[in-house]
């Protein structure tokens, strides 16, 4: 079974090079599908009949022209490609997002970004597994089954892009879609060993089915074995995109290069969502530290510049309102109320929780939103980038953060309960999720980009990720020191066969 072990950069170079086909590579990932994802649950739909369909027609294309256009494809052409079954529609291909409420769904359109996609030449061979509807750090959705991380079944590949990393670490394709809310590409990828980036919000193509997601909290991207591919589907995918509610400049044209100057770096450990961060978290974070110093740059100990826990509180609040909106449209399409059997008593929490908020109270929320924005932009003048840790833990056991059949109880009966008693429910809910992945949801807010690098290993001798963050637009800088870091040979990005 030929495994995918190089980057899709260098599969695309194959395909230009005449040395390997489409064709080729679509019954490859097609064949590590059905191999592999009996056991990991990585891949909700595989779409064989259309890829290969893809695959013919970019094997048709190459044969037509010269040797010198050939080397003008896109940059990505011919490489076969998972999509995250989340938010990114490809018309008449169904999408689940994890839920039984979706199970008949088959999308009408196809969202902007993975149309940018196919026009970087990938051709998608199918959908990878999410929790329900992408609100955990770990991937355990009852409809679609609990996604396992390649190296260790007993564990989960994170969440909410678990599907995504885990079908990348094992190598059925080269290189995945995913997206982020509150850390849903950087978990995983410190989980997986892989490479994470969060763009800036507005960087990439949003709509036609959606142009907020979760008021510009989320956005769409990929999980990477290598810098290069980040970079190369960074510059592919950036717009300008005038008709969507956020926009940030164009990063500017040329090849990535290493840091061009001593960095100015901040970085903290602890974490007020956290009670105590674990002994091998905190030594990769002072090995980094230490790594950095000796490439040059200047490392100065902050504390967390914003009240973690106020925007937590905020940030909670937020996805249940969000998620009112998003089942009132489910009752409008299904023409009834929605019940505690349409979904995982997790989900029904959600949505009782956000139904007390008025308007003037999400006003409200938001203006403290973009004040913590502002404060974090404000932040990054006097430090080029910030390192924390990226997850408090390796791939944590399938389980470890189920709920007691007490707190599902209370999570299907919120009567009587005020507001902010709500929000405390699904805080306490979340307590043990909020403590193992504290460092990842302030971007979401900020709007700002942030990357995972894979920098070393747990005790348990299982990836470890570290997370470097900058201001709004900066993600050359992000991915310059990753491209340090690789040239350095410490990235650990190899798929476990």
């Amino acid at each position: 079974m030929p495994l995918f072990k190089q980057d899709a950069t260098y599969y695309a170079q194959e395909v230009k090079a005449g040395r390997l086909t489409a064709s080729q590579l679509v019954d490859w990932a097609l064949e590590n599908i059905q191999d592999l994802n009996p056991t990991l649950k990585a891949v909700a739909h595989v779409q064989a009949e259309s890829a290969r369909a893809q695959a013919q027609a970019h094997d048709q294309l190459w044969r037509q022209l010269s040797e010198s256009e050939r080397q003008e494809l896109p940059a990505f052409f011919g490489v076969p490609i998972l999509l995250k079954d989340l938010g990114q529609l490809q018309a008449g291909e169904p999408s689940y997002a994890g839920a039984q409420l979706m199970a008949d769904y088959v999308a009408n359109q196809t969202s902007y970004f993975v149309e940018r996609i196919q026009a970087l030449g990938f051709i998608v061979v199918g959908r990878t597994n999410v929790p329900e509807f992408g609100f955990k750090n770990i991937s355990d959705a009852q409809f679609t089954g609990a996604v396992s991380f390649p190296g260790d079944l007993t564990r989960n590949a994170g969440g909410s892009s678990g599907g995504a990393a885990a079908a990348l670490k094992a190598g059925m394709v080269p290189i995945v879609t995913a997206s982020d809310g509150g850390g849903s590409i950087r978990i995983p990828a410190s989980f997986c060993g892989l490479i994470g980036l969060k763009p800036s919000r507005g960087r990439v193509p949003v709509g036609p089915d959606g142009y907020r997601g979760w008021q510009g909290a989320s956005v769409h991207f990929a999980l990477t074995k290598s810098v290069r591919d980040t970079w190369t589907l960074l510059e592919g995918l950036q717009v300008e995109q005038w008709a969507a509610p956020y926009m940030v400049p164009r990063l500017s044209p040329g090849p990535l290069t290493l840091p061009q100057r001593p960095l100015r770096i901040a970085y903290l450990l602890d974490s007020p969502l956290t009670p105590q961060v674990r002994l091998d978290v905190a030594n990769l974070l002072r090995q980094t530290v230490e790594r950095l110093a000796g490439m040059g740059h200047e490392l100065v100990p902050v504390d967390f510049p914003v009240d973690v826990i106020a925007a937590a509180r905020d940030y909670t609040t937020m996805n249940a309102v969000e998620t009112v909106a998003m089942m009132r449209g489910f009752e409008a399409s299904l023409g009834r109320a929605l019940t505690p059997d349409d979904m995982e008593p997790m989900t029904w929490g959600i949505y009782q929780a956000g139904l007390p908020w008025d308007a003037a109270d999400y006003s409200q929320l938001l203006g403290r939103w973009d004040q913590l924005a502002a404060d974090l932009e404000n932040f990054f003048q006097d430090y080029d980038l910030l390192l924390t840790p990226g997850t408090n833990g390796p791939a944590p056991l399938h389980g470890s953060f189920a709920a007691s059949a007490e707190m599902a109880q209370r999570l299907l009966d919120q009567e009587g309960l005020a507001k902010e008693a709500r929000t405390d429910l699904i805080m306490e809910r979340w307590q043990d999720s909020w403590a193992y992945t504290p460092w990842t949801f302030l971007q979401n807010l900020a709007g700002q980009p942030a990357i995972m690098l894979p920098l070393g290993k747990s005790s348990e001798g299982l990836p470890l990720g570290v997370q470097l963050w900058a201001c709004k637009g900066q993600e050359r800088v992000l991915c310059q020191l990753a491209a340090a870091f690789e040239a350095a040979g410490v990235l650990e990005t190899e798929i476990i066969e």
